[in-house]
């Protein structure tokens, strides 16, 4: 009988892998879609605030979506794409036939996605077997963006931007201070740092006033007066063109970047439109370095296109 459970449990094994086989080659428009989700990355895009500790409860197996270390090993449906994990996945799958009680899996939980933090075979034996729920210690991590089990790495960062740029608008009343929605941005984190801008704005503002101004009128004064200016820049370069897949937003950024370098630089006031043509200049003489260089002084959230 313990061969026969042996036997069956190495089918069950081979028949998982040739799923995951299938997954890959039905998958091939859309590779991420068959991937198991980075932990790590996911959590480093949604930033959650806090932690808190739910116990033991069921959990639906689709919307375990992603592994803390695991996500190599096996494929978004969590059937396994490695030879080397047959061991542990058929011993698994023996107990279950022997009717042994495994310990609950341990789980993160994120905006309703679930990330395995210990028990990736267990959730692989369980899926391929047809389970709909499977026992878990659940640790929630506080997100305000809804995550959907179809999403991949890209799929968030899109909401995480969405998130944060209709949390800036509605907080600085941006469409109706400024009368355009022209603030678009490829990266997350983008918004946060147009603020510090418009309040550096408002403090040089502030230096010639009696009272202080409010934020609103510090942000049409930098919208008309720095973030305009400078988009006219860009354009007058044509530097979007060098950069696909960025906006006008993101080119204000890094060329603001370059601009304060140049300044540091020199040791004198650099013109924006001798800034922007610096930086056509670098960046058409190697965009490979140059990019580094962007990265280098505007920070490590740039991310290659």
């Amino acid at each position: 009988m313990a061969d026969d459970f042996h036997t069956q449990a190495e089918r069950d094994f081979y028949k998982a892998k040739t799923k995951a086989l299938a997954s890959r080659i039905f998958g091939i428009l859309r590779p991420s879609f068959t991937e198991l989700m980075p932990f790590d990355q996911a959590k480093q895009l949604i930033k959650p605030q806090s932690e808190t500790y739910r116990g033991v409860t069921a959990v639906r197996l689709e919307d375990i979506a992603g592994s803390e270390g695991r996500y190599r090993d096996f494929n978004r449906f969590f059937f396994p794409k490695r030879e080397h994990l047959k061991a542990r996945w058929t011993g698994i799958d023996e107990l279950q036939y022997r009717d042994m009680i495994l310990p609950p899996v341990v789980l993160y939980e994120m905006g309703g996605l679930y990330f395995v933090r210990d028990g990736n075979h267990r959730v692989s034996v369980a899926r391929a077997k047809g389970q709909e729920f499977i026992d878990a210690e659940v640790i929630s991590l506080q997100s305000e963006i809804h995550l959907d089990p179809e999403m991949s790495i890209q799929d968030i960062k899109r909401a995480v931007i969405e998130y944060e740029k209709e949390r800036f608008y509605r907080e600085t009343n941006y469409v109706n201070v400024v009368g355009t929605d022209d603030l678009i941005f490829s990266e997350p984190g983008r918004y946060d740092t147009i603020r510090e801008h418009v309040l550096v704005h408002k403090y040089f503002l502030n230096q010639n006033m009696s009272e202080e101004i409010p934020f609103h009128q510090a942000l049409f004064s930098w919208h008309e007066n720095v973030y305009q200016p400078i988009c006219q820049a860009i354009d007058a370069e044509n530097l979007l063109s060098l950069f696909p897949g960025r906006t006008i937003s993101d080119l204000y950024l890094f060329l603001v970047a370059h601009w304060d370098e140049l300044k540091r630089k020199f040791g004198r006031f650099v013109e924006i439109g001798e800034a922007a043509e610096s930086f056509k200049i670098q960046t058409k003489r190697g965009r490979r370095g140059f990019f580094e260089y962007v990265r280098k002084i505007f920070g490590d959230g740039i991310q290659k296109k």
